[in-house]
């Protein structure tokens, strides 16, 4: 590998470190999206609630002003409560959320999110591998590794965007309204640098092309 070569793998494997990072916690944490229901008594509290992959959290909120119409913001204080979903941990209490939501649709997200982190630790493997043992076809399937992860994990965040559309129609919530939160942004970003830099460490991993007829791609620089 030259040095140019190598400077360019180095700079691409920093920025995946930087998606790598935002992927987990992305799956970790339970900020993915905010659920306000309309609030009905003023001068008492409501509840707002934020969840994750994993866990929902709820937050009783006092409210006072006959202005808001929804419960929140949720960075206001208030004393909060958090359980795992009931289909992750069974003695867990979440019936809020069992009730608001298809079963389904948590744990696809949840499933698939893992099958991304396991992309992304096979790709860190091979591409250590690949600086340890001085082997540059290693860098291919590491490559591979990380564009299939960029690509489970917005699979992921569609099922949960589906997943809040559904809750906010069915008329059996009592949310109004929505938004989503720094969580959804992690896992949105930490897509966009796994796939495209996957793809780049796999263009940038490629033998050098024939670039004159007389030329064949046995003159490229032998891989070690």
């Amino acid at each position: 590998m030259t040095e140019a070569k190598a400077l360019k793998v180095r700079l691409t494997f920093s920025i995946i470190l930087v998606g790598v990072c935002l992927l987990m916690a992305a799956v970790v944490t339970d900020y993915w999206a905010v659920l306000s229901p309309k609030v009905e008594k003023y001068n008492a509290t409501c509840e707002i609630a934020h969840f994750g992959l994993w866990r929902l959290c709820t937050k009783r909120i006092y409210v006072s002003s006959s202005d808001e119409k929804s419960c929140g913001p949720i960075n206001l204080p208030g004393e909060q409560n958090c359980s795992y979903f009931r289909h992750f941990n069974p003695g867990e209490s979440s019936e809020i959320f069992e009730v608001t939501t298809q079963k389904e649709y948590s744990i696809s997200a949840a499933a698939i999110s893992i099958f991304s982190i396991g992309f992304m630790i096979m790709g860190t493997i091979f591409i250590l591998l690949s600086f340890r043992k001085k082997k540059d076809y290693l860098l291919r399937p590491a490559a591979l590794f990380y564009a299939f992860a960029g690509l489970c994990i917005i699979v992921s965040v569609e099922v949960m965007r589906q997943s809040v559309k559904r809750m906010i129609d069915s008329e059996e919530t009592v949310w109004i309204e929505y938004y989503y939160s720094w969580s959804f942004a992690c896992a949105c970003t930490s897509f966009v640098l796994l796939f495209i830099c996957g793809i780049a460490l796999l263009l940038i991993s490629l033998p050098r092309m024939p670039q004159n007829p007389w030329e064949s791609c046995m003159d490229a620089e032998p891989e070690h």
